[in-house]
């Protein structure tokens, strides 16, 4: 298996003058800027006697500076602790503890949050930490150490006397061999009290970077479009070291991605392929799409076979424009979550280049993916991956859901000083639980059916998954989104009506609440007696959402 620095290694070689990193509507840096950086890093990390394997947290909001500094960190040896940027400041404070990390690299706005909450005097409590460092020109944010005085200045007099004529392609030297090196610890989650910080070595983002040079497209000097936080797994490795490993071109967006605006943003990039998570391709469809094949003359047409598929053909024509126009070559890439069946069962119909994923941090993070082009619909893609197993823990694995359990050299070496944790994530015989409940077919797609924690056991022994019912009722009129709970006296679907669609109604409250209960009154006409929904509730906000947009179930009962 090849390094995955070695990858960029090569990479920044071979396209040290061409574009590598662009914050949308603002600044860029070629391969060889991104280089020049790095020994700069390097230099500052030496001064303050940071050794190879030291951890080093970074917390910013996505960014070019951001890559910059991961790189800069795993280049040099060091271990990242990649924080989201959503965590609130004391959970920045207590991760960089708990991790053992040596220095924090932030931007100015978690700055800013780690002073209004002064939570900055915590730092120089931490034993052996060094100081806050902004990636933004390197400037010192917090001497805890009181060693840090003239830093910045001293690191560029360094740089000058070390490369006077300026770094080039000849002095990078990022190739590695060593894939059982710890390289990053990931904590998805900052609320914990005992937070699970997931072990990633070398070899399981190598391993990802691997499959991706045999499945994924990526053009030379095509360019991306990065919307999803890069401190999470999935963004980071093919929003980012994958496409720099292909000598792409990746633009970062670094603001909220509101439609309207990604929509502009997607025209100017014209990214060869898009990733996002379920949420934003749905409103994205029913802004676009549905509205238009859902009136009566369209339903019409579309029933008679020639002219459906002109008409398909132009919407699916459409849409790629709608994603900037290039996406048929790596297609949209969805992770995250289960997308709404009826969006993807238009995406289907018209043969729009999309294709569902399913990973998870601690496989760094595919375990299931295929080509568009050879995607079956309603699955999350084949464990067609030379680096992992899967199985499912059922006797009858077609049929009867089980256990996703998953085994190979992409798979996590447990959690970042928690035994306990890291010993019951894995079965007796060795293979990682997931913690998802799926099946799987003779082709190795993977259908997910929920989550293990999420499952619902009923008074008389039947298994019901939220997931499944959630899927229809969100295709019912009026509805956003909703959460199955289960309560003593039954199933209660949490739902948020859709705003615009009850103000186009006309709907009032006490309207709104009769229509959606008779639309769910039909629909458990379709239900087992078992799963059939008791009570709704409405809900007067959205819910809560993680960074990758998928709701804080823990937060609703």
């Amino acid at each position: 298996m090849k390094h995955f620095l070695t990858y960029i290694d090569e990479s920044v070689k071979q396209h040290w003058n061409e574009p590598a990193l662009t914050n949308y509507g603002a600044n860029t840096y070629t391969y060889g800027d991104v280089a020049s950086l790095i020994e700069k890093y390097h230099i500052l990390f030496e001064k303050c006697y940071i050794s190879k394997g030291d951890k080093i947290a970074l917390c910013a909001k996505s960014s070019a500076e951001w890559c910059v500094a991961y790189f800069a960190i795993v280049t040099y040896g060091a271990v990242a602790v990649p924080l989201l940027a959503d965590f609130l400041p004391r959970n920045v404070a207590e991760l960089t503890k708990a991790s053992d990390s040596r220095m924090l690299l932030v931007d100015t706005p978690i700055m800013s949050g780690l002073k209004r909450d002064s939570i900055v005097e915590l730092f120089s409590t931490y034993e052996k930490f060094c100081g806050i460092i902004n990636i933004v020109g390197m400037k010192v944010e917090d001497n805890s150490c009181g060693k840090l005085n003239n830093l910045t200045e001293e690191v560029e007099n360094t740089f000058k006397t070390l490369f006077p004529g300026g770094v080039t392609a000849k002095r990078v030297n990022y190739a590695r061999t060593n894939l059982d090196a710890v390289t990053v610890i990931s904590y998805t989650s900052g609320t914990s009290s005992s937070p699970k910080g997931v072990i990633l070595p070398a070899r399981a983002i190598s391993a990802n970077m691997e499959y991706a040079w045999m499945k994924m497209e990526a053009p030379k000097g095509s360019t991306i479009l990065s919307i999803l936080p890069l401190a999470h797994i999935f963004g980071q490795a093919f929003d980012f070291l994958f496409p720099f490993s292909k000598g792409c071109h990746i633009y970062i967006y670094t603001e909220k991605p509101i439609p309207a605006r990604l929509l502009k943003a997607l025209g100017e990039v014209k990214p060869f392929m898009f990733l996002t998570v379920p949420l934003l391709v749905e409103k994205i469809f029913r802004g676009n799409v549905m509205p238009t094949l859902k009136t009566g003359t369209m339903r019409i047409l579309t029933s008679i076979p020639g002219i459906r598929n002109i008409i398909y053909n132009k919407v699916r024509e459409k849409l790629i424009n709608v994603f900037g126009g290039n996406i048929h070559q790596g297609g949209l890439l969805i992770g995250g979550a289960a997308v709404n069946k009826e969006v993807e069962d238009i995406m289907h119909k018209i043969k729009f280049p999309y294709v569902i994923g399913y990973g998870m941090t601690e496989c760094a993070p595919l375990v299931s993916y295929t080509r568009w082009q050879d995607f079956t619909p309603h699955t999350c893609g084949a464990v067609a991956h030379p680096y992992v197993d899967a199985r499912i823990d059922s006797q009858d694995p077609a049929n009867i859901p089980g256990e996703i359990q998953i085994k190979g050299d992409a798979v996590t070496t447990g959690y970042y000083k928690n035994e306990a944790a890291t010993k019951a994530s894995y079965t007796d015989d060795g293979w990682f639980k997931t913690g998802d409940m799926g099946t799987m077919d003779k082709k190795e797609n993977i259908v997910i059916r929920g989550r293990c924690k999420n499952m619902i056991l009923t008074a008389n022994g039947q298994n019901i998954y939220p997931e499944e019912i959630e899927e229809l009722v969100n295709q019912l009129p009026l509805v956003q989104e909703s959460l199955i709970v289960g309560r003593k006296h039954g199933i209660v679907a949490l739902i948020v009506p859709n705003a615009d669609a009850v103000a186009e109604a006309g709907l009032s409250e006490e309207q709104l609440k009769t229509t959606i209960g008779d639309n769910v009154l039909t629909l458990n006409s379709s239900l087992p007696v078992y799963s059939k929904i008791t009570a709704c509730e409405i809900m007067k906000e959205p819910f809560e959402k993680t960074p990758k947009l998928s709701i804080k179930r823990f937060m609703y009962k």
